[in-house]
């Protein structure tokens, strides 16, 4: 008898796979979710993108005047929705006893990420550039297993470091505009608009499972030693956060919190 394809063999095999043109399109998912977990440590890694021990630091917005630079700023964020994508399909394996239109919501977003990356791939090669044309490092992966609940992963992952891309997406939009790259610009304005439902949702399950949004539980659901100091930019996108639902008094909080 053959065995039904489901989504989270297809969640296994994307977060497994060490070919790049699975990660970038990867074939269609299956519908049924059979809630069986598995335990992934680690992502596989096409040669392209095989981490380095230590990556560049992001390009400043004032270095944007070259080309090269503002190709390895798209590079960059690239891996990151690579890892947000990855991390998703991670969920849903680590969490199989989670609500269903919890994890069917993970697969959701996966697709928006993998949608982001095809984005950018098409400003690497408008700027002369491919995937892999610069090092990366796989910094969410490094922090982001340590959640060991849905709550601890939506308040790590959806509300902190997706939240804090909407500060980035607003930063750099304007850097890049600055720089003369409005396509670029464009493409980081619409990442962004469309991380907000990203964050809604974490910010939508955090509340089912731990009640209203607010600094201090939510401090107390992150996995430690994880503060929100790497989980903010600077300036806070009061606006981006707001339209995604995080609460003004826990925007307020988060931008005046010092540790």
């Amino acid at each position: 008898m053959v065995r039904e394809a489901t989504a989270e063999a297809w969640a296994r095999d994307y977060v497994r796979s060490r070919d790049l043109g699975h990660k970038l399109a990867p074939p269609p998912r299956p519908r049924t979710l059979d809630g069986v977990g598995l335990a992934i440590e680690a992502p596989g890694r096409p040669p392209e993108l095989e981490p380095a021990a230590r990556a560049p630091k992001t390009p400043r917005p004032g270095a944007l005047s070259d080309p090269r630079k503002r190709a390895q700023l798209l590079h960059t964020f690239l891996h990151h929705e690579l890892q947000a994508a990855e991390l998703m399909c991670w969920a849903v394996l680590a969490f199989p006893d989670a609500p269903e239109a919890f994890r069917r919501g993970l697969l959701s977003i996966c697709d928006d990420e993998i949608r982001h990356m095809g984005l950018y791939v098409e400003r690497l090669r408008a700027l002369g550039h491919a995937v892999g044309d610069f090092p990366v490092r796989d910094w969410f992966w490094e922090r982001v297993p340590r959640a060991s609940t849905p709550l601890a992963f939506v308040s790590l992952l959806g509300i902190g470091f997706e939240g804090a891309n909407l500060d980035h997406a607003a930063r750099f939009a304007e850097a890049l505009r600055g720089a003369g790259d409005e396509a670029s610009a464009a493409v980081q304005e619409q990442v962004g608009r469309e991380e907000e439902a990203h964050v809604r949702f974490a910010v939508r399950w955090y509340e089912e499972w731990a009640g209203p949004l607010e600094l201090t539980g939510w401090l107390a659901a992150l996995p430690p030693p994880l503060t929100p100091i790497v989980m903010r930019g600077r300036p806070l996108a009061h606006a981006a956060r707001r339209r995604a639902g995080q609460p003004a008094g826990f925007v307020d909080a988060l931008e005046a919190y010092a540790p």
